[in-house]
């Protein structure tokens, strides 16, 4: 009967995957709803309050299984921010009822109390774009039920309400943050002075027992077993010195950058040179870069960008030393380590590499880097992804429908938007303006 109905509520194209995955769905429940994104419908188990593109993220990454589930301090962070991100929503125009109900569902997503609706493995979209709309659906499906409403009704939309003036692009990196911050503070520091303290204590205990040293395992001059134990205690103190200096930069939160970085539809990025520059003709082409030598033993007239790529490689030749620098350090033999030569050499080759690198880089292509104007102007204009702006005004879900139609149809947003009659001429000019889409310069 589940396969009947999966094959019957989607269409021809999506049936195959459907029956691959009621499969995995059966575990889950006999019973399912409908709900969609703009994708069109999904049939998702009626006892889970995830959505249609949590249900989507389940088909296309059955990676590893359970056990690769993202990890919970990851779900627990999602429900601090989404909590903080209603109160302040609340602030600026989000209805009170439902800034209340998301603030109260996400509380119980921050308590552990929903986990089990949050399926999604760690083998998803690298920007964690899936498991910030498991939460936001998560959310909205709760909060909608607080308020007396049915799961997949949308009376609390996941992206309108619960990822208000948010995106995957400063949401992820956020409760990385916060779920990293909260595991240091509450399991790693105070586990780490509870080894220290024992470590000490030894080192007190066994100050008077003498023993002989080792040195390439070898025998060498006596020492007591307490002044081991002080090294031991010492390495562990230093341990937490460094993670309590870099605690700091766990603080600092991305939230707020949403699109790119550009804090687009809130109210308050480094990218590599050889993307951007690539071209002439079939690539992006919006940085032309200094022509130092030819690119190509067969095709004439073809410039590569080499600096970029020289940059590259001895970054790659930098982690593997600082790997074996890394291997080195921990290999210490008794009371001597005994990698010392090639730890130098090793930090030595990557100071040089970098800084000859750097100066290359410098003057070979970025004092010569220049803007193709024209090129840039015109793949902004042309982008479907101007109708961001649009979601205060009509929704995302409108916003979408508007992409897609122009996307199918080769028309602009403009004329999309005004078939669809989802607003005015004037309005779409009023907030289609790219220059007001860019967040605050530093």
């Amino acid at each position: 009967m589940a396969v009947y109905i999966v094959a019957r509520r989607l269409s021809a194209g999506s049936t195959t995957r459907a029956l691959r995955s009621v499969t995995c769905w059966r575990s889950y429940s006999t019973s399912f709803r409908e709900e969609r994104d703009t994708f069109g419908p999904i049939l998702v188990p009626s006892d889970k309050l995830w959505g249609a593109q949590t249900q989507r993220s389940l088909q296309n990454f059955n990676i590893g299984g359970e056990r690769e589930r993202m990890p919970e301090p990851i779900i627990r962070a999602f429900g601090i921010l989404k909590k903080c991100a209603a109160k302040v929503n609340l602030e600026y125009g989000l209805d009170p009822s439902i800034a209340r109900a998301i603030m109260q569902a996400a509380q119980e997503v921050a308590e552990g109390k929903l986990n089990d609706h949050f399926p999604l493995v760690v083998w998803q979209t690298g920007s964690g774009t899936q498991s910030n709309m498991n939460a936001n659906e998560v959310i909205a499906n709760r909060a909608a039920e607080i308020l007396g409403h049915k799961r997949g009704e949308k009376f609390v939309h996941p992206n309108d309400h619960v990822n208000r003036s948010q995106s995957s692009n400063d949401t992820f990196p956020t409760v990385m943050h916060i779920a990293a911050a909260m595991e240091i503070n509450s399991r790693l520091i105070p586990n780490l002075k509870h080894l220290y303290t024992s470590l000490h204590s030894k080192s007190v205990e066994f100050k008077d027992i003498i023993k002989i040293g080792r040195t390439h395992t070898q025998d060498a001059t006596p020492l007591t077993l307490g002044q081991e134990f002080s090294g031991y205690t010492t390495q562990v103190k230093y341990g937490i010195d460094r993670v309590m200096v870099t605690l700091p930069r766990m603080y600092q939160l991305a939230q707020g950058g949403t699109a790119v970085g550009t804090g687009l539809n809130t109210k308050k990025g480094l990218r590599m040179i050889s993307v951007l520059g690539s071209g002439p003709r079939c690539g992006l082409g919006e940085l032309v870069i200094p022509e130092n030598e030819p690119g190509s033993s067969i095709m004439p007239g073809k410039v590569n960008p080499t600096q970029c790529e020289a940059y590259t490689m001895v970054c790659a030749q930098v982690m593997g030393n600082h790997m074996a620098i890394t291997v080195g350090g921990s290999n210490g033999h008794f009371e001597l380590n005994v990698f010392k030569p090639m730890i130098a050499s090793a930090l030595l080759h990557s100071l040089r590499l970098l800084g000859d690198a750097s100066a290359s880089f410098e003057k070979n292509c970025v004092r010569g880097i220049q803007a193709n104007r024209e090129r840039i102007s015109k793949l902004l204009h042309e982008s479907l992804m101007l109708v961001t702006s649009l979601n205060p005004k009509i929704g995302y879900d409108n916003a979408a429908a508007v992409a897609k139609k122009a996307h199918k149809e080769g028309t602009t947003l403009k004329e999309a938007a005004l078939e669809l009659g989802v607003l005015s001429s004037e309005d779409f000019d009023s907030l289609v303006v790219p220059g007001k889409m860019i967040g605050p310069s530093d």
